[in-house]
């Protein structure tokens, strides 16, 4: 692994190299082996902007993400909700062993969206970010990524197969199918991964 300072570009935190992955970058533990292993951070990316591309909504993106919601939850750190396309269900939310005192819904316009995730990023209260935004331009996902990097919260921008953008600027992105054991996750982008790989994950 290469090391941030191992070069005079690497002393540049905005600067990315893509077989870099930053010292001051943590991972939150996804909660299955496979999948921690297979990801440079050895979880999700805290202080990061991840993509999550499905083919459907409930495929298994949010069982994907309830253990580390779960983790950030018990640190006090709020989980915030951004435009779902469904409103989440508080007794399954308690059920899964989170604090709804630290869940939050935010009810955004399809323009604000993008606003409203970047101000909460830069919340160091805020553990997780999710959003389901219509569009993102590479402007916003850009904006998006250094909140994150900023507030060192950890952002989730999710969108179906068939939508026409793509968070260019997102560090981790993923594409989420189902498989025989649960869902298949395709990492398809990774700080520090140079190749893509698949992991089959049993939810």
């Amino acid at each position: 692994m290469k090391e941030a300072r191992s070069s005079p570009a690497g002393k540049h935190q905005l600067l990315w190299q893509g077989d870099t992955v930053w010292a001051k970058d943590s991972g939150i533990s996804t909660g299955f082996s496979a999948l921690d292993q297979a990801l440079p951070t050895r979880g999700w990316p805290s202080n990061a902007l991840t993509e999550m591309i499905v083919p459907y909504w409930g495929i298994g993106e949010l069982r994907l993400l309830l253990p580390a919601m779960r983790r950030l939850n018990q640190q006090h750190r709020q989980i915030v909700w951004v435009a779902p396309p469904y409103l989440p269900y508080a007794p399954a939310l308690v059920k899964a062993g989170l604090s709804l005192y630290y869940v939050l819904v935010v009810d955004a316009q399809s323009g604000s969206i993008s606003w409203a995730m970047e101000r909460l990023l830069y919340a160091e209260s805020c553990g997780m970010v999710l959003a389901w935004p219509v569009s993102l331009s590479a402007l916003e996902t850009r904006r998006l990524q250094l909140a994150a990097e900023s507030g060192g919260s950890m952002g989730v921008v999710l969108h179906t197969a068939d939508s026409k953008w793509r968070a260019a600027c997102a560090a981790l992105r993923l594409q989420i199918q189902t498989s025989s054991s649960g869902v298949a996750v395709n990492v398809m982008k990774a700080r520090g991964l140079c190749r893509r790989c698949q992991i089959e994950v049993d939810l």
